[in-house]
């Protein structure tokens, strides 16, 4: 998701802008009944447009998404940064039972040949 400012996409059959006329009672009666019909499609949209519909204000949405698009990029870069971390302390053990592995596998070897002779 490179655009952290459109969560819809484009070719989805709804966007922002038509969303926002829905709710502020400016859409066509063909915008709406595009909507009506995807909402009776879609229990996403659904539930979008009836969350949408509890805010008193609709000019605060502009406001309260570009917070949340704000917090959903931090947790994500917290999140791959966690990842990073992890990786390499997964590596460190992953190097040290290889090279337990091979040591434990040499000695066993020059055992085997110690003692066969």
């Amino acid at each position: 998701m490179n655009d952290w400012n459109h969560i819809l996409k484009e070719e989805e059959e709804l966007n922002e802008q038509e969303l926002l006329q829905y709710l502020q009672g400016k859409a066509s009666d063909e915008l709406r009944f595009t909507i009506e019909k995807t909402m009776a499609d879609t229990d996403f949209v659904n539930d979008a447009v009836e969350g949408l519909q509890q805010f008193n204000n609709p000019a605060k949405l502009a406001s309260i998404k570009n917070e949340l698009n704000q917090e959903l990029i931090k947790i994500t870069r917290k999140k791959i940064s966690r990842k990073k971390v992890r990786r390499i302390a997964d590596q460190y053990w992953l190097i040290i039972a290889v090279f337990g592995i091979l040591v434990l596998s040499v000695v066993g070897y020059l055992l085997i040949q110690f003692y066969s002779t």
